[in-house]
């Protein structure tokens, strides 16, 4: 016990000394702070939305600021406020950074910026021009267009105001004019907390700045954090990808020729299956788009009439008719006045599109046509017109009408011949139709006199 006792003072010092270097290195074992980089890149979809939510998600596990790289030109308004209310409700802090240098958040990008707890840009970069239209791609309605407006301004208010009355009033201008700031002034009102050339830099900006999350405090310690990328995954990068007025433009026509000519020549699968799964994107990415519908009306009534110029005799006109509406339906359907840049095709692609389209729509329909009614090549009903060479004379039948009997052979068969005469074993006949198994024939320099 008492060899214990003398013991304790140097096990004391003992722990002294190792107490020295873990208090002084021991911030060298703290992990380095970290960030989860999100990439949103396009218009503002459910898949988009989906993506951010998940990371949003992966971001509260880790217990990591979240980063969303952000390039839009908008998208529609009830998508936007299910973001808004993703930001604002997360339990880790959201940033938005609008770039590489070109980039935009243009109109609903705008608003999701300012959802975030904080926000930079980076250089030559814009964000606002976020006045709403018609989901139908239209204008809408003086009273209709005055009460989404008022909603919107109220919602940039809310987020804006901690930012100071400069940058409220450049928000509302935003919705009710369409006003569009480039990074310079958008630090310079407020709306954001930096101008930085990349990710890094802004992450290095935005060290010791406090922000609220979910109603606390929360200092960013983000100089030289690790950037830990979060990717889309392969449905949700598929389903953003559809979401483009040039892909869809496209698998319209196609489907629909594809449908026509399983249609046209049922009997076959590869066609029709073609058909509906590009319908089912196309009309996926149209429930996406603010769109107008009369487009696609249009497109129907270009197809009808290129099937009635195969299947009826003419000389073009009607092939010119709906070359044409096809032209004027590509354009309404995402041309129309009021839509978003975004959804807008150009006048070209719409032409070579149309002419594209049209040209092997009337081509793959006229080989159909022109292969029904080509006579029949195989089976009995491909023997009419055939000759043939009587291998057992035609004799009068035993019983039944006067008929004459007997076997011929044709394409290297021998099938049971009728006639209306006796013909003679070796003599060349022509086969004048079928019953059954039964070739009715006659001979063949008859057939040559009847023509003369």
């Amino acid at each position: 016990m008492v060899r214990v006792l003398r013991l304790w003072p140097a096990l004391l010092l003992l722990l002294a000394l190792m107490a020295v270097p873990l208090h002084a290195f021991g911030a060298s074992f703290q992990a380095a702070p970290r960030v989860l980089v999100l990439n949103a890149e396009g218009p503002v979809t459910p898949a988009m939305a989906s993506y951010l939510e998940r990371g949003v998600q992966a971001a509260e596990e880790r217990g990591v600021p979240t980063v969303v790289v952000l390039n839009t030109p908008g998208g529609g308004i009830e998508i936007t406020q299910g973001i808004v209310r993703l930001f604002r409700n997360a339990q880790v802090p959201v940033i938005v950074y609008v770039g590489p240098p070109g980039a935009q958040a243009a109109s609903a990008g705008s608003i999701v910026t300012l959802a975030a707890h904080a926000s930079g840009m980076a250089p030559e970069t814009v964000m606002g021009a976020a006045s709403p239209v018609g989901g139908e791609g239209q204008d809408i309605g003086e009273t209709m267009y005055r009460k989404v407006v008022e909603d919107l301004k109220a919602t940039v208010r809310g987020l804006a105001e901690r930012r100071g009355e400069e940058a409220v009033a450049v928000a509302e201008e935003m919705i009710e004019d369409a006003r569009a700031v480039n990074s310079n002034e958008a630090l310079n009102v407020g709306l954001i907390d930096a101008v930085a050339p990349d990710v890094a830099a802004l992450l290095n900006q935005l060290d010791g700045l406090t922000v609220m999350v979910s109603g606390e405090e929360w200092t960013l310690q983000t100089a030289g954090a690790e950037q830990v990328a979060f990717d889309m995954n392969t449905i949700e990068a598929v389903l953003h990808a559809i979401s483009n007025p040039l892909l869809i433009s496209i698998l319209l026509p196609l489907g629909m020729t594809s449908l026509f000519i399983e249609l046209r020549s049922p009997g076959g699968w590869v066609a029709g299956f073609v058909g509906v799964i590009c319908l089912g994107i196309a009309f996926y990415g149209l429930g996406q788009l603010p769109v107008n519908w009369l487009g696609l009306g249009l497109l129907l009534v270009a197809f009808v009439l290129f099937l009635l110029e195969v299947t009826s005799p003419g000389v073009g006109a009607l092939a010119l008719v709906g070359a044409g509406t096809m032209l004027a339906g590509l354009l309404v359907l995402f041309n129309s006045p009021g839509s978003p840049d975004f959804v807008r095709i150009s006048v070209a692609s719409a032409v070579a599109i149309t002419v594209v389209t049209s040209a092997f729509f009337i081509f793959i329909l006229t080989m159909a046509v022109q292969a029904q009614r080509r006579p029949a090549q195989t089976g009995k009903e491909g023997l009419v017109g055939k000759t043939g060479v009587v291998r057992k004379s035609l004799v009068p039948a035993p019983s039944g009408p006067l008929r004459y009997v007997g076997s011929i052979l044709v394409y290297g068969e021998l099938w049971r011949a009728e006639s209306d005469e006796a013909i003679e074993s070796g003599e060349e006949v022509v086969v004048t139709g079928a019953d059954g198994f039964t070739l009715h024939v006659q001979k063949l320099d008859s057939t040559d006199s009847d023509s003369e």
